[in-house]
């Protein structure tokens, strides 16, 4: 289950910082809460998979600042929600359309929109972007202590980890064993590090890549995220919809895909 949730702004102009996903995410939790409090104690447990991603907040309109750490959104402004539990998206579209009213880094905004999106019919083969950055992790040894090492998508250890992800949270949502065919080739890379929280930074990466394998498989990815931190807004992907020829309608979905870049690639 996949949603475009939009936005009407009190102003006509509007700052987004950069790091923004954690507003986002308190937001999410928050409204699953006033609406299904078991729930979100559920999602509240340390080390498990929460089967939810998110996008980055993004705006129709955009212009930068001298300022490094926002950018002013003029127009609407959106983000993308996706679970594969029906439950959790019950909860949060519930939550959100109860009190419309949201209140994100001290801008006001108003739930104009919640859009169901249609999923597609077959994942193997196809081109996807980032909708927010995937982050990937290990654990290497420092100073006699494991210490957390982000990966980037130049290291074969990459591929194993988010293959493994991927299988793990196929586990818990079928509870069978997972398949084991899955290739992702990169075409287009650049890494981002975000502060998720005061103080602590996760790197991760947009990505443009080519997905292979079974189907149910990449599906998990595409409904609860690629990699890590899904949660935390990491992993969402969205398919490439670009078709060979087309004259006027080419040009119009160049645009359109430069107008994506530009929103999912911004800085």
């Amino acid at each position: 289950m996949r949603f475009l949730i939009r936005f009407t702004s009190e102003s006509s102009e509007f700052k987004i910082p950069y790091n923004h996903q954690h507003y986002l995410q308190g937001l999410i939790y928050r409204r699953i809460q006033n609406v299904n409090p078991d729930l979100s104690l559920a999602l509240h447990r340390p080390k498990v998979p929460k089967l939810f991603v998110y996008s980055l907040f993004m705006a129709e309109n955009r212009k930068s600042t001298k300022d490094l750490s926002y950018f002013i959104g003029k127009g609407k402004a959106f983000f993308y929600f996706s679970t594969p539990i029906a439950e959790i998206a019950e909860a949060f579209i519930c939550g959100l359309l109860q009190n419309p009213e949201v209140v994100l880094w001290d801008e006001k905004f108003y739930v104009e929109s919640v859009k169901s999106l249609k999923e597609p019919n077959c994942y193997s083969g196809k081109t996807y972007s980032t909708l927010s950055p995937i982050a990937v992790t290990t654990l290497k040894p420092s100073f006699g202590r494991l210490k957390q090492y982000d990966l980037g998508p130049m290291e074969d250890k990459f591929y194993e980890n988010l293959k493994e992800n991927l299988k793990a949270k196929y586990v818990l949502l079928c509870g069978s064993e997972p398949p084991d065919e899955l290739e992702i080739k990169v075409l287009k890379a650049k890494p981002k590090k975000f502060e998720v929280k005061p103080g602590i930074y996760q790197r991760a990466w947009h990505l443009v890549f080519k997905a292979y394998g079974d189907d149910d498989l990449l599906k998990v990815g595409y409904q609860a995220g690629f990699g890590e931190k899904n949660s935390i807004g990491f992993g969402m992907v969205k398919v490439d919809g670009r078709k060979k020829g087309g004259g006027k309608n080419r040009r119009r979905k160049s645009k359109e895909v430069r107008w994506v870049l530009r929103t999912i690639f911004p800085y």
